[in-house]
């Protein structure tokens, strides 16, 4: 079932981050969907502090698991794009639709190895030119693939 375009960030940990999502998708529209577990509680002080007076209108959505998502969403293999460093494919290589869904995993180890199994033609990365840098910071990727999945539907 579509909704629209979504970050969807699987197991984050650190309220900072999904804070800083939670800005990024009242700036751009999209909803923000939190798979659990969480690393923290959602009235965490520092995620507020960071997603600021705007948390208030995130549209947001929360799962109890992926599979509860994908059975809730039934999203359609070409909504779903899989963030992970090691994917071949740039996330500039591929076409989003409108209503593309960005899936993030946790800070410290990524996707689950049975969900990136599941979708492996899905993956893609945003490339870096240092050989020194192995991931960025969550909320830059997650706004970054937003700005990107986005391009020319302003």
């Amino acid at each position: 079932m579509s909704r629209g375009p979504a970050i969807v960030l699987v197991h984050p940990e650190i309220p900072g981050n999904t804070g800083a999502v939670g800005r990024t998708c009242v700036a751009l529209g999209l909803e923000l969907v939190l798979i659990h577990p969480l690393g923290f509680v959602i009235n965490d002080k520092k995620l507020k502090r960071s997603g600021l007076d705007y948390w208030q209108h995130v549209k947001l959505a929360e799962y109890r698991d992926w599979d509860a998502f994908i059975e809730d969403r039934q999203p359609r293999a070409d909504q779903l794009f899989l963030f992970e460093e090691y994917a071949e494919t740039s996330f500039y290589d591929v076409n989003y639709p409108d209503d593309a869904l960005l899936v993030f995993g946790q800070e410290t180890r990524g996707l689950d190895p049975a969900i990136v199994d599941a979708h492996r033609d899905r993956l893609v990365k945003l490339p870096m030119r240092s050989e020194h840098i192995r991931s960025l910071n969550l909320a830059n990727s997650a706004t970054a693939a937003a700005y990107q999945a986005l391009r020319g539907k302003f």
